[in-house]
């Protein structure tokens, strides 16, 4: 197949079931928006994918949405090379983004090397994302040298939570966007193909797009973005206690799974199932 060359440009209604590159990714830059969105298991990245997403985020969100814990900390190499094994499986044209957990990358940049190494060659993983800003581009530079594309990632990032002690919208103050545009720039420089930026002012989201030329994707980082990610489990409206600003609810599985289950539940009490349609 021929690969889309990083001058061209991907027109808007151009076939979204044709294999995704990075090369292909990086032409959508200020032509097309690119829509994102995470995935654990097999059977969602399918499903994401036949939807034509053009990638897919193993994140280490999953600590929250498949194991229960309150922070991404918990999250290891092990269940990211597990969780992103199945992702790739059920993928054909997406891209697949596996998040770097906490400590993986940090002790060294030899170490960053071998797991992110790990997560392509073991899990089938496409290129892997990095928290943190300039700070990180000695890092990234050695990555993307050795053949391994990177994701950065700016503004709230989540495995620094217990050094900013909460959640909450990076760069209102004028010193702290300059700081982050200032990353942004650090961060292309290095060599990242693309950059999520996660809650930040509409504005900031929008200035830091227009001073890069890689794509930006955002997370409550507004519209301004080259392209949106959010959290599959959020925007199906799985998790009914948890609704930050930025989530928009495209479903509510929550109370059918749970109407489907109470049904079954009654069904089987009361010896309605199963019945003839259902036996051999």
């Amino acid at each position: 197949m021929k690969k889309t060359k990083p001058s061209q440009k991907v027109a808007a209604t151009e076939d979204p079931h044709v294999q995704w590159t990075i090369t292909r990714l990086q032409a959508c830059k200020s032509t097309r928006k690119i829509a994102c969105l995470t995935a654990y298991d097999h059977i969602t990245a399918r499903l994401l994918d036949q939807a034509g997403i053009p990638l897919i985020l193993v994140g280490d969100s999953l600590a929250m949405t498949m194991q229960g814990h309150r922070t991404t900390l918990p999250v290891n190499m092990d269940a990211m090379l597990y969780h992103t094994a199945a992702v790739s499986r059920g993928v054909r044209q997406s891209l697949v983004v596996a998040d770097m957990p906490f400590l993986s990358y940090q002790v060294s940049d030899t170490e960053a090397i071998r797991n992110a190494g790990r997560l392509l060659q073991e899990s089938g993983a496409d290129a892997v994302k990095i928290e943190g800003g300039a700070f990180r581009a000695t890092l990234i530079r050695n990555l993307t040298r050795n053949g391994i594309p990177v994701l950065g990632h700016i503004g709230l990032t989540p495995q620094s939570i217990r050094l900013t002690g909460a959640y909450k919208v990076q760069g209102r103050r004028a010193r702290d966007s300059n700081a982050l545009l200032r990353d942004a720039q650090a961060l292309e420089e290095s060599g990242v193909f693309a950059m999520v930026l996660e809650c930040l002012p509409a504005a900031l989201g929008r200035r830091i797009t227009r001073a890069v030329k890689v794509p930006t994707i955002g997370i409550g980082a507004g519209p301004g973005c080259d392209g949106q990610i959010l959290v599959t489990h959020d925007m199906l409206g799985i998790f009914e206690d948890f609704r930050p600003r930025f989530v928009k609810a495209y479903a509510d599985l929550a109370q059918r799974m749970r109407t489907a289950f109470t049904d079954y539940r009654r069904e089987v009490e009361g010896g309605a199932f199963p019945d003839s349609a259902h036996c051999y």
